[in-house]
């Protein structure tokens, strides 16, 4: 059972909004999202793959990049993510990588599922290993990209994300 409280209601109403929105935009799928920070709104995003000839430009993946970008900053750990669908692989992947530490969706994947947008054998091919995978791999060892590496290691004035 949900105990889904006003204020994410709200946020997602909107993220549900802005997906009606993008309908009629054309601009990509019918999924937006919102980030949050401290109940202040922070930016939004809409599907927009259409629109920009992106297959990266998800919903959630707009909103994040809207949010650092406003914020000036790649941790949003003091955020939270209003999707109007359960994300994909890419964007829950993104969400984790921005560190967003809550997720509040709508739609489900299988609801996705039912009107076209499957992404289940992504995520069954992400579990595999890279050799498993149907997407061609191989591994070139080249001494410059290891080298790379090694200068980052030996760097002292690096920022982790």
């Amino acid at each position: 059972m949900s105990t889904i409280n006003e204020r994410d209601r709200y946020w997602l109403q909107m993220a549900a909004d802005l997906s009606l929105a993008a309908i009629e935009q054309n601009c990509g799928g019918p999924f937006a999202a919102v980030v949050v920070c401290e109940n202040e709104f922070v930016a939004s995003g809409q599907n927009q793959v259409l629109e920009l000839n992106d297959p990266t430009a998800h919903a959630e993946m707009q909103a994040i990049r809207a949010a650092s970008h406003k914020l000036q900053r790649f941790d949003l750990s003091d955020c939270v993510i209003y999707s109007s669908c359960e994300p994909c692989p890419m964007c829950l992947s993104a969400i984790y990588w921005s560190r967003i530490p809550k997720l509040v969706y709508a739609n489900s994947g299988a609801d996705a599922r039912a009107i076209g947008f499957d992404d289940v054998w992504i995520a069954e091919n992400l579990c595999q290993p890279l050799p498993l995978q149907p997407i061609q791999s191989e591994r070139i060892p080249i001494e410059s990209a290891t080298q790379a590496f090694k200068l980052w290691q030996q760097k002292t004035d690096k920022i982790m994300y």
